[in-house]
C-alpha cells in the first residue's frame, strides 16, 4: 500500500509511522509499535487514540493487555468519504455566512492598505483573492505557476474561464512564439530590456501585488489611485512597447 494517501488525506508523520508499524506487524501491544517506530510510548499512545477515533486502528484485550491492529483497508476510503462528506457541508455553510463575511470584511478596510505574503501558499492567496474580479493585468508575466505548480495553475485555469475573467497579459520576451493565450486571456510580449529577476506585477481591482517568484514573495498594496496609476503604465506599454 502506497502510505502517500495517508498523508494526503491529513494524517500526521507520527500517525503514518504507526499506522505502517502495525500494517507491517499486524496485532501488536505498545513496546512492539515503540521498537518498530522508535516513537515515545507516551506519544505513541495519543496517536492510537486519534488513529482508533478515525476508525482505522482497533485494539483487543488479551490477559489484561491491549493489542492494536489496523482496521480493514477499505475503512482508509470510508474515512476520505466521510472526511469529503464533511468538507461539503463546511463548504455549504461557509457559502451561507460568506456574504456577511465580505461585508465585515470590506466595511473594516482603510482606503489605503499593504499586505506582505510569504511561500508558495501566499501567492495562491493573491491567485484566489484574483478570481474575485472581472479582469486582471500581468506585466512581465513568465508562466511561472504554471511551472512551479502545474496541478494549481490548471485549477486557477479552469475557474477563472468558468467566471469569464479576462487577463490582460503583458508576458516576458523569453514565452514569445511558445506561448498561446488562453480562452479570455490577451496577450502581448514585452522587448528583450525588460527581462531580468523572475518578477512580475499584477493588477487586479484597486490592488498591485509585485511578486518575487524566486522568493517568492509578494507585497500587495490596496489603493484606487495606485491601482489606475498601474493600469496607465500597463496601457501604455501595451499600445507603444509591446509586440504580438
Amino acid at each position: 500500500m502506497d502510505l502517500e494517501v495517508l498523508r494526503k488525506i491529513g494524517l500526521s508523520p507520527g500517525e503514518v509511522k504507526v499506522y505502517s508499524a502495525l500494517l507491517d506487524s499486524g496485532s501488536s501491544p505498545i513496546n512492539k509499535i515503540h521498537e518498530k517506530t522508535g516513537i515515545e510510548r507516551s506519544n505513541i499512545y495519543g496517536i492510537l487514540n486519534k488513529l482508533i477515533a478515525r476508525g482505522l486502528v482497533s485494539y483487543v484485550l488479551e490477559n489484561k493487555k491491549r493489542f492494536y491492529r489496523i482496521a480493514h483497508p477499505n475503512r482508509v476510503i470510508g474515512y476520505i468519504e466521510e472526511k469529503k462528506h464533511e468538507l461539503d457541508k463546511t463548504k455549504k455553510e461557509i457559502e451561507a455566512d460568506l456574504p456577511d463575511m465580505i461585508k465585515n470584511f470590506e466595511s473594516g478596510k482603510p482606503e489605503i492598505a499593504a499586505e506582505i505574503y510569504r511561500g508558495m501558499e501566499g501567492i495562491k492567496s493573491i491567485w484566489e483573492d484574483m478570481l474575485n474580479y472581472d479582469e486582471n493585468y500581468f506585466i512581465n508575466s513568465g508562466r511561472y505557476l504554471m511551472m512551479q505548480r502545474q496541478n494549481y495553475w490548471e485549477s486557477i485555469l479552469r475557474r477563472r474561464i468558468e467566471k469569464k475573467i479576462k487577463w490582460h497579459n503583458l508576458a516576458r520576451f523569453e514565452l514569445r512564439g511558445k506561448v498561446k493565450p488562453t480562452a479570455y486571456e490577451y496577450i502581448k510580449f514585452l522587448p528583450k530590456e525588460f527581462s531580468g529577476n523572475p518578477n512580475v506585477i499584477f493588477i487586479y481591482g484597486n490592488k498591485v501585488a509585485n511578486v518575487l517568484w524566486n522568493t517568492p514573495f509578494a507585497f500587495v498594496i490596496e489603493s484606487k489611485e495606485l491601482a489606475e496609476d498601474y493600469k496607465r503604465y500597463y496601457r501604455y506599454l501595451w499600445r507603444r512597447v509591446a509586440k504580438k
